[in-house]
């Protein structure tokens, strides 16, 4: 018997994904696929990341599971902003993206940045057209995290430690981590920041503008 093998998941997505880069770089969008778990304050960087950019025209895509809460956040500070809502999938796909790229004013924009779903396992396999993949870890969940999930730290170009403001509370070490991400990722940059006393954010806000910048952007 003869037996049909169909066409791997991966490489449909990755073809969409090749398709997305292209309309991106077409309109010279420098995108930002953004992966992190819940709670680790992804839309709260965002936020911070679009201040430090200016006067670079951001646009968002937010990625969850259900609810539009993050969206509606963003969209108060007046940058275009599409929800998509996976319905239970664990991860943004390149498909997906394709579907939210019309509805962005891509010739207004300079960079767009994708809130993927709050995941530490399923967005680092799944290209979706990205000019850059950042990873925000925080304080609180402690700095073995590149140890439990070193398919992640392995994928990202960029690492955002966030929520430093609770170190003295903490029990995490900033030299442990480090240590751990360079083991897996040695290439990897490490930007520790504070949503919310700001601390950091300037300096990371300067090597996104220096990236975006080398890519002629």
């Amino acid at each position: 018997m003869e037996i049909k093998i169909l066409k791997n998941i991966m490489g449909v997505n990755d073809q969409v994904a090749g398709k997305n880069r292209e309309l991106l770089e077409k309109n010279k969008v420098f995108t930002i696929n953004i992966m992190a778990s819940p709670g680790a304050g992804k839309t709260s960087t965002v936020l911070q990341t679009i201040k430090a950019l200016k006067p670079l025209r951001v646009g968002v895509i937010e990625g969850d599971i259900s609810s539009t809460i993050d969206a509606e956040t963003v969209a108060k500070v007046g940058v275009p902003v599409v929800q998509i809502n996976t319905g239970g999938e664990c991860h943004l796909d390149a498909n997906m993206i394709q579907n939210a790229l019309g509805n962005l004013p891509l010739d207004e924009m300079d960079v767009l940045m994708i809130e993927n779903v709050g995941n530490l396992v399923c967005p680092a396999d799944f290209k979706l057209g990205e000019s850059l993949k950042a990873l925000i870890a925080s304080v609180p969940e402690g700095d073995d995290k590149p140890y439990k999930y070193p398919g992640m730290f392995t994928a990202v170009d960029v690492i955002i430690l966030n929520k430093i403001d609770l170190l003295p509370y903490v029990k995490f070490s900033v030299e442990a981590f480090t240590q751990a991400v360079k083991g897996i990722n040695s290439k990897a940059q490490i930007f520790p920041i504070s949503c919310t006393t700001g601390e950091g954010v300037e300096a990371w806000g300067k090597w996104l503008k220096k990236r975006i910048k080398d890519t002629g952007k």
